[in-house]
This record gives C-alpha cells, sequence and structure tokens, in this order.
C-alpha cells in the first residue's frame, strides 16, 4: 500500500499559484510551485544557505541534500505535499512546504486538515520580507486544500522564524518540549493578520516606488548623437533640473571614444557603467527592449522607466510585447513605470529628478500627481504651472508620475507611496481605467482619512494598452463608491486642479455656512445661487460696493472669520477704471492678513479679469487691450496686461492693512511682478475666474471635510445571534455540487435566506383558480393573485396584481380577471400570496462584482425610480452607519419618513434587513447575487415578497489573499 509521500502528482500543476511579489525593500520576486523539473535549482540553492541556516532547518549538521532529499522536496501532489519557491532570475532564494498530517504526526490525507510547514531563506536575502511572503502564500494554499492550522518546530536560538510566525497575525499556541520551540495556529484570517498583510504590502510596494522617485543614479538609453529625439531630450531635462546624483547616457551605437554628450558620461551599454545604476529610463525602438531589460536586470539596476511605444496600445502583437516585457524585467526583480510612459519627476530638493519628457521643471510643491496618459500629464503640468503662480506665491508639485499603459507600477502602488510621503498634502489623480477597483477603494479609503485624494476617472472603455477586469456596474455607480470611500471625485481636469489647490492651500471647512463679501453686488448673488445649486447654506452676500478699499475688504473678511455660523468665506472682487486703481498686491495683503488668525476657516477668491480695459478705453478707435508692461511699483495711470484666465494668486507676507493707500483693488496682474516665495506659516489664498468654479472646489472640501468627520467612527457590523453561518455553509455546498452556478428554487432560497434570519413570504404557484383557492385557505385570507410573467413581474402598474381578497368569490373573479386580460395561466404563472401590511415597495440587491466586489444597492420600487436611476450603493461589507446612510440617500427618501403627512416607515427594521444582506454576500462568497423585490416596508416591520439568490463557485483568490503583483 502506498503512503501519501509515494503517491505522485494527484492534481494538475496548479498555475493560479503562481505570483509576482513585491519585497520588504521593494524589489520583486516569483512565487511558484515547485516541480521535479527543479531538482538542479534546489541543489544549487542549498549550495548558497550558510551552515547555520542549514542547522536551524534540520536542527543538526546538514551540509548537502541527498538524491533521496532532493526528490523528496521537488515531488509533490499538491494537496497533502506542496513546495513553493521565491525566485528572482529563475533562481530559488527561499522555499517552503508543508506535509499534511494525522493524529502524531505522521502523514495523512484529508479529512486531516493539520500541516508541518517549514521554511529555508538564502542568507543573502534573509531581512527582505521573503519568508513572511512565503507563508502569506502556502497559508492560502493549504486553506485552499482543506487545511485549517498549520504547525512549525523551531529551535529556539532561530530568532528569526519565530519572528516570522508570531508577527503574523494568526491566533496561535505555543510550547516548548524537548528544547524545541513548537507553533500551532490557526490559517482563518484573523483582523490582525489581515492588517499585518496590508500594512506589509503597504511599506513593501511604497519601497519599490520610492526607489524609482529618489534614484541616487539614472542612466537614459537612447540618448541619440545628434540633437533632439527622445532620449536626447530626457537628458537635457534631467541635467536642466539639477538631478542630484550620477547621469549617465547609453546608445549602443556610440563611437568607442565617445566619452560624454553634453557633458554626461557616455557608455556603450549599462554593463560598462562603473558603480550602481538605481533607474534606467528607455527611449530605444520596441524591438530593442528586452536587450535592453537583460543589460539592466544583469547589472542590478532597481527600475526602468519605459518611454518607448509599440505596445498593448499597438494591439495584439503589441499586447503580448507587453507581457513578455514584464515578465522579463520582473525575472530580475525590477519594476516597470510604462511602457509608453511620460515620466516621472521629483521636485524634492535632494532629487530634482525629471526624467520625463517635460521640458520644464514644475515648481515645487505639496501636491501628488498621477496621469496614465501623457497628454493628460502635459495638461496638469501646465495648469498647475500657470494656477500656481502670480503674485499671490505658489504651489507646486511634490512628485509626478505617468504611467502610461501601466503594465506594472499603477495607480494603487503610486498611492501606497503618497500614503505616508511626508512631502505630499493632496493627491491629484486622471485614472483612464482601474485595473483592480477593489484594491483602489480599499487604499483609497485609508489614503483619503490621512490627506484629500481628488480624482478624475474617464467614463469610456479603457484604453487599448490597458488590462482591466471587466464590471457591469454602471460608471454613476462606480463613481458612487469612489466617494463613500472618501475619493474626491470629479469630472474634468480644470475642476481637478481648482479642487487640489484649494484643499493644498486651505483648511478644510467645519461645515456648509458660506459667507460672501466683495465690491460687485451681481457677482455676490451668483455666487450665492451657486452655493445653494451645490448644497452648500450662505448667508446673503455683504456688498462692499464698488468704492471698497483694501482695508474694507480686511475688516469685512475679519469679521467673517470671526463669526460663529460661518464656515468659509468666498470674496468676490472685480477691478475698477482709474487712475486710483491699484494692483493685486495690496488686496492680496488685506486678505492675507485678515485670514491669518482664523486657521481653520478657508477663504476662496473670485475675481473678474478686465486686463487691459483702461489703455483700451483711453485709446480712440481701439476695440480690444492690448498687453503693455508696467514696472514693478509704479503708481498713477497704469496700463495692464492680460492675466491667463486660470492665474492663481498667493497672499505675500505680512504688513499692516492699514498703511496700504485707500484705493480701489484692481486684479489684473502686472508683468514684471514674481511670485514671492512662500513664507513660513503663510495663508496661500487660492483665487478662481468663475463663482461656479470656486464654489464646485468648496463644495467637494466641504463634503470631504464631512467623510473625514465621519471615518473616525465608521460604524460596525452587527452580530445576530440567529444566523446559522454553519448551516448556511453546508447547504449552500450541497446545492453548489449540483452545478458550476445556479438559481436555487423558491423553498431553497427560502431556506438560505432563512439561515440569516431573512423570512420570505410564500408564493404558492397556482395553475388553476381550485389551485389558487386551496392556495388561500392554507395561507389565510385576505391574499394577493400576482402574475409572475416575465414580462409581468414587478410591474403592477401593468395591471398583473390583485390584492386585498378577502374571501374564494372575489379571489375567482380576480383570477378571471388576469386570464382575460393577459393570457392563459400557463403564460401568467399566477402565483398566491398572503397580504403583506402596507407601507413603502422598495428593492434590495447585492451583487459580487468581478471588478469592484461585493456591492449592496438599495432603492424604491417602480419604473420611476428605475428610470430616474435613483439607487443608493454601498461596499460590502456594511457598517449601521452604512446602512443608516443608504436608506437617506436615495431622492426619493422622503417617502419613507412621513412625506406630505403619510405615515413614517419602520427604517430600523429595514436598516437590519440590509446588514442581514450584507452578512450573508460576507459571509458566503458563493452567494454571488441576491435580490429581495419587493420588500414592502410599514410602519412595523418588513415584509420580503420576492427573492432570488444566484450561487457560484468562489474565486480561488480575494482581496483577503497573500500579496500578489498583477498577473501577466
Amino acid at each position: 500500500m502506498q503512503t501519501p509521500a509515494d503517491r505522485q502528482d494527484r492534481h494538475a500543476y496548479p498555475s493560479h499559484w503562481e505570483a509576482d511579489i513585491v519585497l520588504r525593500d521593494g524589489g520583486t520576486a516569483r512565487v511558484r510551485p515547485i516541480t521535479v523539473d527543479d531538482a538542479d535549482r534546489l541543489v544549487s540553492f542549498y549550495e548558497q544557505v550558510s551552515d547555520e541556516s542549514k542547522y536551524y532547518r534540520f536542527f543538526a549538521p546538514y551540509p548537502r541534500l541527498s538524491a533521496k532529499d532532493v526528490h523528496r522536496f521537488t515531488h509533490h501532489d499538491f494537496v497533502d505535499r506542496v513546495g513553493l519557491a521565491a525566485t528572482i532570475g529563475g533562481e530559488f532564494i527561499a522555499t517552503v512546504r508543508y506535509d499534511r498530517i494525522g493524529p502524531g504526526g505522521v502523514p495523512a490525507s484529508a479529512p486531516a486538515d493539520e500541516a508541518e510547514v517549514a521554511f529555508l531563506v538564502q542568507d543573502a536575502h534573509q531581512g527582505r520580507g521573503v519568508a513572511s511572503a512565503l507563508l502569506e502564500h502556502i497559508a492560502a494554499v493549504a486553506r485552499e486544500r482543506g487545511i485549517r492550522r498549520f504547525a512549525a518546530e523551531v529551535l529556539p536560538a532561530n530568532n528569526k522564524m519565530i519572528k516570522v510566525f508570531t508577527d503574523a497575525g494568526y491566533t496561535q499556541q505555543r510550547s516548548f518540549e524537548d528544547g524545541v520551540v513548537r507553533l500551532e495556529f490557526d490559517l482563518e484570517p484573523t483582523d490582525r493578520s489581515v492588517a499585518v498583510q496590508r500594512a506589509r504590502e503597504q511599506r513593501a510596494e511604497a519601497r519599490s516606488v520610492r526607489r524609482l522617485l529618489t534614484p541616487g543614479s539614472v542612466a537614459v538609453i537612447g540618448v541619440g548623437r545628434a540633437p533632439g529625439g527622445v532620449g536626447r531630450s530626457v537628458l537635457g531635462n534631467l541635467r536642466d533640473a539639477g538631478f542630484t546624483g550620477r547621469l549617465h547616457a547609453v546608445n549602443q551605437a556610440f563611437p568607442d571614444d565617445l566619452k560624454e554628450v553634453d557633458g554626461v558620461p557616455a557608455h556603450r551599454s549599462v554593463r560598462d557603467i562603473d558603480g550602481p545604476v538605481d533607474l534606467a529610463v528607455v527611449a530605444v525602438p520596441a524591438e530593442q527592449v528586452p536587450g535592453v531589460v537583460t543589460d539592466c536586470g544583469e547589472h542590478g539596476v532597481q527600475g526602468l522607466v519605459v518611454l518607448s511605444a509599440g505596445y498593448a496600445e499597438s494591439g495584439p502583437d503589441g499586447r503580448e510585447r507587453q507581457r513578455e516585457l514584464v515578465r522579463h524585467a520582473r525575472t530580475y526583480g525590477m519594476r516597470i513605470i510604462g511602457p509608453n510612459a511620460f515620466g516621472v519627476i521629483n521636485t524634492a530638493a535632494g532629487v530634482r529628478l525629471n526624467a520625463s519628457l517635460a521640458p520644464e521643471m514644475p515648481r515645487p510643491g505639496r501636491i501628488g500627481l498621477f496621469a496614465q496618459s501623457g497628454a493628460i500629464g502635459i495638461a496638469l503640468l501646465s495648469r498647475l504651472h500657470r494656477r500656481g503662480g502670480g503674485v499671490t506665491g505658489t504651489t507646486g508639485v511634490s512628485t509626478f508620475v505617468s504611467s502610461g499603459n501601466r503594465a506594472d507600477v499603477s495607480g494603487n502602488d503610486v498611492l501606497q507611496y503618497w500614503y505616508d510621503d511626508t512631502e505630499t498634502d493632496v493627491v491629484l489623480m486622471y485614472l483612464e481605467s482601474i485595473g483592480n477597483p477593489r484594491k483602489f477603494t480599499r487604499l483609497s479609503r485609508r489614503t483619503a482619512a490621512a490627506k484629500p485624494l481628488v480624482v478624475v476617472q474617464s467614463a469610456g472603455s479603457a484604453p487599448q494598452g490597458h488590462a482591466v477586469q471587466a464590471t457591469r456596474l454602471p460608471h454613476a455607480t462606480v463613481s458612487a463608491l469612489l466617494r463613500q470611500a472618501g475619493v474626491i471625485r470629479v469630472d474634468t481636469i480644470t475642476e481637478l486642479v481648482d479642487a487640489g489647490l484649494l484643499l493644498a492651500r486651505q483648511p478644510l471647512p467645519a461645515g456648509p455656512r458660506v459667507a460672501i463679501l466683495g465690491n460687485s453686488e451681481s457677482l455676490g448673488v451668483l455666487t450665492y445661487d451657486r452655493c445653494l445649486a451645490e448644497g452648500l447654506r450662505p448667508a446673503p452676500p455683504l456688498d462692499l460696493t464698488t468704492t471698497a478699499t483694501p482695508a474694507d475688504f480686511h475688516r469685512a473678511l475679519s469679521q467673517a472669520l470671526a463669526d460663529d455660523t460661518c464656515d468659509a468665506v468666498v470674496v468676490t472682487a472685480i477691478p475698477t477704471i482709474g487712475e486710483g486703481a491699484v494692483g493685486d498686491g495690496e488686496l492680496a495683503e488685506a486678505l492675507r492678513s485678515a485670514a491669518e488668525g482664523a486657521h481653520g476657516k478657508p477663504v476662496l477668491v473670485v475675481h473678474v479679469e478686465l486686463g487691459g480695459l483702461a489703455e483700451a478705453l483711453s485709446a480712440a478707435g481701439r476695440t480690444a487691450p492690448q498687453p503693455h508692461v508696467m514696472a514693478p511699483g509704479a503708481f498713477g495711470p497704469q496700463r495692464l496686461r492680460t492675466a491667463p484666465q486660470d492665474t492663481a494668486v498667493r497672499i505675500p507676507p505680512a504688513a499692516s492693512p492699514e498703511t496700504a493707500a485707500a484705493r480701489t483693488p484692481s486684479v489684473a496682474v502686472t508683468e514684471g511682478l514674481q511670485p514671492p516665495a512662500a513664507q513660513p506659516g503663510s495663508r496661500l489664498i487660492p483665487a478662481y475666474p468663475a463663482a461656479e468654479r470656486a464654489v464646485r472646489a468648496l463644495a467637494e472640501a466641504v463634503k470631504y471635510a464631512q467623510w473625514r468627520r465621519e471615518s473616525v467612527d465608521p460604524g460596525r457590523v452587527p452580530e445576530y445571534d440567529d444566523i446559522d453561518e454553519k448551516g448556511t455553509a453546508e447547504l449552500i455546498g450541497m446545492l453548489l455540487e449540483r452545478g458550476e452556478g445556479l438559481t436555487p428554487g423558491t423553498e431553497e432560497t427560502c431556506a438560505l435566506l432563512g439561515g440569516y434570519g431573512i423570512p420570505v413570504h410564500r408564493a404558492v404557484p397556482s395553475p388553476t383558480p381550485e389551485a389558487a383557492v386551496s392556495a388561500a385557505a392554507d395561507l389565510g385570507y385576505p391574499v394577493a393573485l400576482k402574475a409572475t410573467a416575465p414580462h409581468l413581474r414587478h410591474r403592477a402598474d401593468l395591471g398583473g396584481v390583485r390584492l386585498d381578497l378577502a374571501d374564494e368569490g372575489q379571489l375567482r373573479r380576480a383570477y378571471a380577471e388576469l386570464t382575460e386580460l393577459f393570457g392563459p395561466p400557463e403564460e401568467l404563472r399566477p402565483v398566491v400570496q398572503r397580504m403583506a401590511p402596507r407601507g413603502v415597495d422598495t428593492v434590495v440587491r447585492a451583487v459580487i462584482d468581478p471588478a469592484a466586489g461585493a456591492v449592496l444597492s438599495f432603492g424604491l420600487a417602480g419604473a420611476a425610480s428605475q428610470l430616474l436611476g435613483d439607487t443608493a450603493h454601498r461596499l460590502v461589507p456594511v457598517t449601521d452607519r452604512d446602512a443608516t446612510s443608504l436608506v437617506r440617500s436615495i431622492r426619493t427618501a422622503p417617502l419613507l419618513f412621513g412625506w406630505r403627512g403619510s405615515a413614517p416607515v419602520d427604517t430600523p427594521a429595514l436598516e437590519e434587513l440590509l446588514l442581514r444582506v450584507s452578512r450573508l454576500v460576507d459571509d458566503h462568497p458563493e452567494v454571488v447575487a441576491v435580490t429581495l423585490e419587493p420588500v414592502v416596508v410599514a410602519r412595523h416591520g418588513v415584509s420580503v415578497l420576492g427573492a432570488t439568490v444566484r450561487l457560484a463557485p468562489p474565486p480561488a483568490r480575494d482581496d483577503l489573499g497573500p500579496r500578489t503583483m498583477p498577473a501577466y
């Protein structure tokens, strides 16, 4: 009889266990099952392990593996015996294996649910987090194979391995016997184990991006010998930006005697560079990139920025070329930005990196900027450059990443970096697609709790070069889910910059109350109307009249900021014409000094540009303003130029407003005036050329501030004593044995929902009048008679429902009416149901979307709500606070709370139903869809009158699974 150790591969090679991972130091490795073909690799790996590590693994000196050992460690059945290896460059750097055991520790097969686990990591790679990552993956494999518990025996001196187990966060027991520490731990994820895993994920992915953005040395590969071209341009941009590290120019066509290009050391290959290269910028034709990747990998380059085009954006051949590029780079542990990228920028004084096609380095600032599209990246940098400068100061960029086809490094990775980047206060992202929306939502929620995250997401299909999961959710639903995660969702790049500048310069408002003051009554009224339209609560505008001086503005703003009924102030300003007009400086100084003492209230300026109007009126025959130069500090009649429409201003350092001349302010920008440097503690006040743009930005800040306050206490997922999780799991397993995906029948659906305390009113099929009468007698009068044909189901407006049938006579007449109107019973599919208490008809749905994850939806029943799209959504699991807000977030919610004298219904019971549905789909990923329609919410209680459930096998991996990079 064969023992489990003698049996050979009982299962096919599990390719879905293969994964690329990011290690603690930001490098990458590949995890895969060990097979019989790995014998030579295993031997080579073991030879590079120190004697001490071998002793810790085998508890005795073990200088080499025997042939029997090699056979044992490479032959697995992928069920009871599994081995995984972490590889770099195709060679092993670490291994882990488990062997299923039974009582007494002897080899066993299922249903035994315990296994022994052991690791071995090359000394050169210890401390990189390899063992921790392998533990996550071997635990996921074990759970998939029905193993629920690991046991490990470790020598007391092996502190590193003990720490790997104890830090993982699993529920564990420790014992000491015969000089060995025995650790036993359950593999069911716990809150702590998930938190540990995600913290490690954040640190590793953040460091992998940091290595790309803070290199000590950069090689530009593809630098032309003549001026021009992409490579030569990037080299010039790096040099002109003042890159603080070492810079190298590389081109295989360089002559042997060429030593420099534009003062930069020249080389024919990266291999020829003496010293490490942290980042390589690749600007060669796509067909030459594989050779470049090999050279970089062999030289130990940490990351690549691939500007080259000709990949997935060009069609199927390019898509395969892109897959091979990623696989090739990952074999060397390198990460990639691109291909088809615009580049990366880091304005930090200690880095000064402009590895991009942007000809000018952006102003340093506190805004992190991500764009997948190079064209949009250019537009965003340009807008921030214009809006960030002016007589009232600068707001610039901390780091910029344009990912192109984002084959590897994505917005999720950059979010991990910005989350704890002390140089970034606000994150702006333009996303043409989201490759992993479930992870993006999770990371967004965490990031938004620390700093504002503003996103424009394209509503169209994903660009050809982007690999994304298909979603069945409408774009509006995805946007709503992002907002739930704290994302400030805007529609255009103009709104992106408007919101970003406000959030980077001003404190968050404490509420929606807005004071409006200025020197134009009509502009104040326009601002007031926009505030109402955006859901803010504006006070009547204060008109300072067109004769207002900077001192008047200072006094009015000071009073508004001191008012406890005010949360934010919008200042409106128009220029006047005449010799008394003054420049921006005096008005800006008056506003800055007034705002200086009110640190908790944001101030915005709406200004109207009339630059050049005075000159136009003074020059007979001219009909358009002409630009002229005014010397800084000149007084008297001034020649003004038109300022860029998006000019944003910063309040200069303080000076007493009382010393300012009492002149009518003008907001025209003078040609020669340069923006002053920001002073420590100075207040940067953003200016907008239109009221609607300023108010929209303020409204987004108000909503975000409210989300921040609420996120401190997100609520809890309640426990219910009557939920039968185990029994429901057994029922689901039994049902799934019938097929891959199915919709259970009525009785099974009622039983499944009943396990979670969700009773469903029985609907008895009634193919004949006699069957209907019999059903009514069993249920008890009064009853309802309903047609359930697909074209009539849930459409009471079509007349396919008869309610409050009090006796047999009424029931028979109703049956005859329906068959006369809509056809024979076999077409109508009539059912009889006991009458539920009167109330408001609603719909509750849950769906597992392949991209967004589990989503709970709620709305009122009926065609009107469907046509208007009046449905609200929340991500599962839903907390009690989520359920409360979900019920109140639809536009028709007043119908639930006594609209126009109607009786309020039992919304607490409705919220409990939502929470129970959320628990069901969260506890059982096999439940991929639930629809409860209609759900009648009465004055007391709810009644579920119709329900459908769809089941399918759960995915092999989910967001609770081990850390992985996107698969290629």
